[in-house]
């Protein structure tokens, strides 16, 4: 037997035999479900011989019969009325063990969520994406409606990639009907929030009203996305809207896994507990360096992939600098906890960053990452995995902590046909074209190409696409490559900034000659250009589809 666990309550398998109820038993189920009919394989028990072995072995049993291929609402009704009546955990099966799937999808469409429904069922093994549009009508097969929307291209993400990519696009193609799928009525310049936490920027001059930067001409859906038909060009919203499309572009950002870290959601914002990565978050960072006169202080990097790479360290000389020019950094130790093994990922900025280290005075510590919190008890407990080193578990003290929360792609992504194993928008990683899927691209940071999740990789990623996009409009061929451009201006000191700027494989690209400002020293050219000149850039240029200072590389012919 393949048992494979949906939930607590119940199991599922392909066909078992008259033999295997004892061992049921013995593995702690209580009750056996039937939904083969009799009679589709000569070597098949019936039910009721696996009735009486159910019974002999102490078992409850129960026979639901599903044809292959329709699984009516009552059946699934009548599944999810076994599920609470009979003792569980239950164990199901069928053929495969996809029919007992299916009825336990649809019978729990009505208290659980798209995303949970085919996560579980994902996870088990079984790919429930075809009955996506029934999970979200509540297990219940919805009517065809003329009201259903269509368009030519729809983007799922109004973030920075989705908006730039969409006005990008349309500034090519006018005639274009275009749709942005995004249910947030505030759109951030999440960039700025290292600044907000240093007393750089007020944090109300990051956010904008979404309404006011969907680009002319272009549909704005205020909806969220539960689930992705791929062969039937289609999105499925909450409420089992469906969206159709010619065209696909996907990138709705990552999800800051907060929960991920045992006791952070339940102290975050008080206890000396803060995040540059949320918005409400990084004025309590100022709040909290302003206030620091003395202790410990610790910043924390999750593992890869996260978005902004430089962030966590940003986080840290920011604050460490202010300290210095308060004149209390004497008076603080600073603890740089990294799940990894490198300060930063491209060598040749990492001589000016530890010079940095070492004028703070903190102590970086690879291999540390941050698994619990005790907020009231000012207490972090780190796993330690040391290369050739037993793993070992740590707590740590400390009076303040910036805390940087694990990342992955959206739950709604990673249960999609979309995805790749790890759970991340599979694409071509030079077109940016999904890799099985040729109406569908992608691009920001939930796509899976080995580059830095940065704005200022969305801003040379989108004409890439819309490039691309058009091309294939017009019949042709791929005509943009993304050569992996990734930007992190690394705020060193209020002042100085060292900007690293490099694309795949960790190859520089800078975007400025040497003796004009060299990206591997700290400059005041750079920090002008953080502070001064790439806020409106965003705003005024990226998000209105003006391509400022970029030009995509060509496909290279195979």
């Amino acid at each position: 037997m393949d048992i494979k666990k949906i939930t607590d309550g119940l199991s599922v398998s392909g066909q078992i035999q008259i033999d295997d109820m004892v061992k049921l038993a013995r593995r702690g189920f209580r009750a056996v479900v039937c939904n083969r009919p009799d009679g589709e394989a000569a070597d098949q028990p019936t039910h009721e011989e696996m009735q009486r072995a159910a019974e002999a072995a102490g078992l409850a049993f129960l026979y639901l019969p599903v044809t292959p291929g329709i699984v009516s609402e009552e059946t699934a009704e009548a599944f999810r009325t076994a599920l609470t009546e009979l003792p569980g955990p239950v164990f199901g099966y069928c053929r495969t063990g996809t029919r007992t799937t299916t009825l336990w999808s649809l019978a729990m469409a009505k208290e659980k969520s798209v995303v949970d429904i085919l996560a579980a069922t994902k996870a088990a093994g079984y790919d429930m994406s075809g009955v996506a549009r029934r999970i979200a009508n509540g297990g219940v097969t919805p009517t065809d409606s003329v009201e259903d929307a269509k368009f030519d291209v729809v983007v799922v993400g109004g973030g920075a990639a989705g908006v730039a990519m969409a006005a990008s696009l349309k500034a090519r193609k006018p005639d274009l009907e275009i749709a942005i799928i995004d249910p947030a009525g505030t759109h951030y310049y999440q960039p700025g929030w290292t600044m907000v936490g240093a007393g750089v920027f007020d944090a109300q001059t990051t956010a904008k009203t979404m309404g006011s930067l969907i680009p002319r001409g272009v549909h704005w859906l205020k909806s969220a996305v539960a689930a992705f038909e791929p062969k039937n060009n289609a999105v499925i919203l909450d409420g089992c809207r469906v969206v159709k499309y010619d065209r696909l572009v996907v990138c709705p950002g990552l999800k800051l896994d907060w929960a991920r870290i045992e006791g952070l959601t339940e102290t975050l914002g008080k206890n000396g507990v803060t995040s540059n990565y949320r918005y409400d978050l990084a004025p309590y960072t100022w709040k909290l360096v302003q206030g620091l006169k003395g202790g410990k202080a610790i910043f924390t990097q999750p593992p890869m992939p996260i978005k902004c790479a430089g962030a966590p360290q940003k986080a840290l000389y920011l604050s460490a600098h202010e300290w210095e020019t308060r004149g209390v950094l004497p008076n603080i130790e600073i603890d740089f906890m990294n799940a990894g093994g490198v300060l930063f990922g491209v060598k040749d900025y990492v001589p000016a960053l530890e010079g940095y280290i070492a004028r703070y005075g903190a102590n970086v510590n690879f291999f540390h990452n941050l698994v619990a919190i005790d907020g009231p008890g000012k207490k972090a407990t780190f796993e330690v995995a040391k290369p050739d080193a037993a793993k070992e578990t740590i707590t740590v003290d400390f009076d303040m902590i910036h805390v940087v929360p694990p990342q992955v792609a959206p739950d709604f992504i990673r249960v999609s046909p979309l995805a790749d194993a790890a759970g991340w928008v599979d694409v071509d990683q030079v077109t940016l074209r999904h890799k099985e899927y040729d109406n569908i691209w992608s691009l920001g940071d939930v796509m899976n190409a080995p580059n830095a999740k940065t704005a200022a990789a969305a801003r040379m990623q989108a004409p890439v696409v819309a490039d691309n996009i058009a091309a294939d409009i017009d019949g042709k061929s791929p005509q943009s490559a993304y050569n992996g451009y990734g930007s992190c201006p690394l705020t060193v000191e209020k002042g100085k900034i060292v900007l690293a700027e490099f694309g795949y494989g960790g190859v520089l690209l800078p975007s400025f000659p040497k003796w004009l400002l060299d990206g591997t020293k700290p400059t005041r050219k750079a920090w002008i250009l953080k502070e001064q000149i790439l806020p409106p850039v965003y705003w005024k240029a990226m998000l209105r589809g003006k391509e400022w200072l970029i030009k995509p590389e060509k496909v290279h012919a195979k």
